[in-house]
C-alpha cells in the first residue's frame, strides 16, 4: 500500500542509544508507507566553531564524520533489511538548521527525530534539537521520545 502522503522520510540520528526508538519507528513507518528513507548525521561544526582551525580542529571533525559514517550505515543496514529504498546524508553545520534545509530542500514529507526529553535546565542550557525542528520546520515533524539510562 503505497501512500501519497509519506513517499520520502528523513530519519534523523545522533549515534545515542536513545536515539534507537526513532530510528525503529522511522523504518517502520517508511515500510509501512512504501516510502524512500533519508539517514541524516550532522556533524555539528557550530559547537566547536570558537576553537582555532588547527590540527586539533580537524581530528575532531574527522572524528564527528566518522562516527556519523559509521551511524549513517548501521541505520542503512537496518532499512535495507526492511526492504527500503535507502540515503545517507552526512551534513555539517548546526544540527537543527541543517535538518530543516535538508528537509525542505530535498521534497521530504516527514522527518523522525528523537529527544530525550530533557526539561527545566537542561533544556535551557542544551537546547533541543528536537525543538528546535519542531517549532521552525515547514516539514512536519514526528518526535520520538527516547528513554533515559538515569
Amino acid at each position: 500500500m503505497k501512500s501519497e502522503l509519506y513517499r520520502n522520510i528523513m530519519i534523523t540520528t545522533d549515534g545515542s542509544e536513545q536515539n534507537q526508538m526513532a530510528i525503529s519507528y522511522g523504518i517502520e513507518l517508511a515500510r509501512l508507507s512504501e516510502a524512500k528513507v533519508y539517514v541524516a548525521y550532522v556533524v555539528d561544526t557550530a559547537a566547536f566553531a570558537s576553537i582555532p582551525m588547527d590540527a586539533g580542529w580537524e581530528m575532531m571533525y574527522k572524528m564527528l564524520e566518522t562516527e556519523g559514517k559509521d551511524v549513517a550505515s548501521t541505520v542503512e543496514e537496518l532499512a535495507t533489511e526492511a526492504g527500503l529504498e535507502v540515503e545517507s546524508k552526512i551534513l555539517e553545520g548546526h544540527p537543527s538548521h541543517e535538518i530543516i534545509e535538508f528537509a525542505e530542500n530535498n521534497d521530504i514529507d516527514l522527518i523522525v527525530v528523537g529527544t530525550l526529553g530533557k526539561g527545566g535546565l537542561d533544556r535551557f542550557l542544551l537546547g533541543s534539537v528536537a525543538e528546535k525542528v519542531t517549532r521552525n520546520s515547514k516539514v512536519p515533524v514526528l518526535v520520538i521520545r527516547g528513554s533515559s539510562k538515569e
